[in-house]
């Protein structure tokens, strides 16, 4: 079984975010970037599948600029196979990427598709969703446990009252939450190792995909600070500023 994992390049999630000062977009010159972690949940769970013999190669996919080479090393380091790089300049939107992805889903018939349910940017969590649409695959999203068993895979999602689980007959999209897995530490033999690994590299306009925006970000604002809390010396002082000052009650 083939499988095909998206990993995304993103501001590394201990760095505090900052807006450029013309408001424009967030400011990345400099900044440390990493793999989506979310992502690195799926390439974790990808490998974990071919080590239980489940999965027979991992090809890891990655949209964006030449930097994104990094992010697939560190995934091939986890363990994937092989990776293919959909380079381009422009913004990449939820939709463009879906596309990409849904013509390297015919390109390298993958049995499985494994993507981050969301990244940590934009939180658009559309991609996986829209990638099935687009393929016509059943899927399964924020997914905490993954079993194959022949050609169905047993999927645990969490859901507002609990745990559901479904059976998807492959191929399928998965997209995986935080509970699925801990990804493993990369050791240097394997990045190493990675590489070494083939890369591939695509334009957009090689698979026939049109990646032109489709929104425009007008502006982006920092959150409004939070102001000071006061401390109330009753439950009645409480109620009553609730009510008359916050008006919540």
């Amino acid at each position: 079984m083939k499988v095909l994992v998206a990993v995304k390049r993103v501001v590394d999630y201990n760095v505090k975010v900052r807006v450029r000062s013309d408001g424009s977009g967030i400011e990345l010159a400099s900044v440390k970037m990493s793999m989506n972690p979310f992502d690195e949940i799926a390439v974790e769970e990808a490998v974990r599948l071919k080590e239980k013999g489940a999965a027979t190669e991992i090809i890891a996919v990655s949209c964006g600029d030449a930097k994104c080479q990094e992010t697939l090393r560190t995934a091939m380091a986890i363990g994937a196979d092989r990776g293919i790089l959909v380079e381009t300049t422009e913004e990449l939107q939820p939709l463009a990427v879906a596309k990409l992805l849904k013509a390297l889903v015919d390109k390298e018939q993958p049995a499985l598709v494994i993507l981050g349910k969301q990244a940590i940017d934009d939180d658009a969590n559309q991609t996986g969703q829209m990638l099935a649409a687009l393929a016509d695959l059943p899927q399964a999203t924020f997914a905490s446990k993954v079993e194959v068993a022949g050609d169905k895979v047993n999927v645990t999602r969490e859901v507002d009252g609990g745990l559901e689980t479904i059976s998807l007959s492959l191929p399928a999209v998965i997209t995986t939450d935080l509970r699925l897995n801990e990804p493993r530490y990369v050791t240097l033999p394997n990045i190493m190792k990675a590489k070494k690994k083939q890369l591939d590299t695509f334009k957009p306009e090689d698979l026939g995909v049109d990646v032109k925006p489709r929104l425009k970000t007008l502006k982006v604002s920092e959150p409004p600070k939070r102001g000071a809390g006061i401390k109330v010396p009753d439950v009645a002082t409480l109620v009553d500023k609730l009510k008359n000052e916050a008006k919540v009650i």
